[in-house]
């Protein structure tokens, strides 16, 4: 029997409380999932791809389903690799429909044969992104509850705001 194998890409820095949604829900779905943490050197992150890597894998190292890889260059080409047909893409909005519509024409465009799943998260998560998280971080705001614990720790390590000074 051919295993059911999709890839659900991100940059995932960090990883929060939305991402684990969908990779929860992704595990019923399908035999293997990959989550492909994207290393863009173009882009400016907070954490490392190995960082990253590290910390998604201990968050999903119960599920022998869940495989963690950094990639780079075209997600066809790394999904060809790991014998995947479907990406999975999270939408929150509909603002992010016409984004996630256009690469799944050109991933299509690119490999027939790949699929998208847009999936949608929970309703008390819709708000959440990782550069809304790294912006209330920044500011001492609590995001204890849209973060698992380690991740907002290390987030908090990374981000502490200035201290505050008095001015008498």
């Amino acid at each position: 029997m051919t295993q059911r194998i999709a890839v659900y890409p991100g940059s995932f820095d960090p990883i929060h409380r939305g991402h684990i949604d969908l990779i929860d829900r992704c595990r019923g779905l399908f035999d293997v999932l990959y989550v492909a943490v994207l290393a863009n050197e173009s882009k400016k992150s907070l954490f490392t791809v190995e960082e990253r890597v590290e910390m998604i894998r201990g968050l999903v190292a119960k599920y022998p389903e869940c495989r963690v890889e950094c990639f780079s260059g075209l997600l066809v080409d790394f999904m060809d690799s790991v014998g995947a047909k479907v990406v999975v893409r999270g939408l929150r909005a509909v603002s992010d429909f016409d984004y996630e519509f256009q690469m799944a024409l050109m991933n299509r465009k690119l490999n027939p044969d790949v699929e998208t799943l847009f999936m949608v998260p929970k309703d008390d998560l819709t708000y959440v992104s990782s550069r809304l998280l790294k912006e209330v971080c920044a500011l001492g705001g609590d995001l204890s509850s849209l973060l698992p614990d380690i991740i907002w720790h290390k987030l908090k390590q990374r981000l502490s705001p200035p201290a505050k000074t008095l001015h008498v």
